[in-house]
């Protein structure tokens, strides 16, 4: 049976920005405060998010976050500092990690929690409840989706492990998806960021849990980035091209958050987290061979073929490997530093849960030893 459902409301396109006072003003709770969760002190004195201070002095109050992949010491500090403060609405303004600290604290409110161990324990077992407030994401890179799914990822490097903060309560009351945030991202930033909101659409086309909204959400989502990212490349100043991008973003997150993510995602967080490659150039350079693995139990390949503009499934990562050189990313695992004998070990810790099992092709070591090399 085909289902698909998202509550978000979502705001997309230039000068949506405007909007954060007014969504905040008709969500906050009486008596609370509002946390704005920003990457940037600069973000502050964006008009809309600058207008917020017209809620009152007292009702908003601000806290920077600009680590990359959030691992779980600093959603324990941000919780630490900010779960004494009456919050009733948190606005996250940022990439990925921003959005994902900002939706894990709306489970973590209320909760009596006294220590680190607690807080790993809680999502290790996802014993969380209802939220205890609402939030809006407002993303400043054109890739995440992380504004209109309802988990969050949080990284616990010290013990090798990878955690979703996952809720199907924890929805966005909002998006806000306005391109002037995301265009002044630096190139590799914004390639990274786009390839993978491609892997989020491709891997929601072809997952085990797709649906019909999905697979026409991640065809849109594929024909957007695909037609307007050489644009990016040869201007990166380019409105109209940082406008698809956010589209296509949006669209992907859209697909996704229903059917969540496959193999790509999964073989891609040993390398993040144990080589430190940008997520979504590691999961750019694995969408080519998972595509051709999977190829068998893909359903209607000439839609996504088409969609990525290329004739031949061996053609997409061609065209990822293109894009990724001409924004000044290597292109092979060895480039990064990994060496031949550490693929057995990356292999091996490639299969996450909710992610593998969700490939149409199963995933065993073997298989992802072999997708390695064939990047190596």
């Amino acid at each position: 049976m085909n289902t698909y459902f998202n509550p978000v409301r979502t705001f997309q396109g230039f000068g949506c920005l405007d909007l954060i006072s007014s969504l905040a003003a008709s969500v906050a709770m009486p008596g609370k405060r509002i946390l704005l969760l920003v990457w940037d002190e600069s973000v502050l004195a964006c008009p809309g998010i600058r207008d917020l201070k017209n809620l009152g002095k007292s009702c908003v109050i601000s806290r920077v976050f600009s680590a990359s992949n959030p691992e779980l010491e600093q959603l324990w500090q941000v919780y630490e500092e900010t779960r004494g403060m009456a919050v009733g609405l948190v606005i996250a303004v940022g990439g990925g990690s921003v959005l994902d600290i900002g939706k894990s604290l709306c489970c973590l409110y209320g909760k009596r929690l006294s220590s680190e161990e607690d807080l790993r324990n809680m999502i290790a077992a996802k014993a969380y409840d209802t939220p205890a407030c609402r939030w809006i994401g407002v993303p400043t890179t054109a890739g995440t989706g992380s504004e209109v799914t309802c988990w969050a990822t949080i990284w616990d490097s010290q013990n090798g492990i990878k955690y979703s903060v996952d809720n199907s309560e924890n929805y966005a009351f909002a998006s806000v998806v306005d391109p002037q945030l995301a265009a002044t991202m630096p190139l590799g930033l914004a390639v990274s960021s786009a390839l993978d909101a491609l892997a989020h659409a491709a891997e929601s086309y072809w997952a085990k849990t797709t649906n019909t909204v999905s697979r026409g959400l991640a065809l849109d989502a594929i024909r957007t980035i695909i037609e307007y990212i050489d644009q990016l490349l040869v201007d990166g100043s380019s409105q109209k091209a940082h406008d698809q991008m956010a589209k296509g973003s949006l669209l992907a997150g859209l697909a996704f958050s229903n059917t969540r993510t496959t193999a790509c995602h999964s073989i891609s967080y040993p390398l993040t987290m144990r080589h430190h490659i940008p997520h979504g150039v590691a999961v750019g350079l694995l969408l080519g061979p998972v595509f051709e693995l999977n190829l068998p139990a893909i359903q209607d390949v000439s839609p996504l073929l088409h969609a990525f503009d290329v004739e031949r499934p061996e053609q997409v990562g061609q065209r990822v490997t293109a894009i990724l050189k001409r924004a000044g990313h290597p292109v092979a695992l060895r480039e990064w530093g990994i060496t031949e004998e550490e693929l057995p070990a990356l292999a091996a810790h490639g299969i996450a849960k909710g992610r593998a099992d969700n490939n149409p092709v199963e995933l065993t070591e073997e298989v992802i030893h072999n997708i390695l090399k064939t990047i190596f």
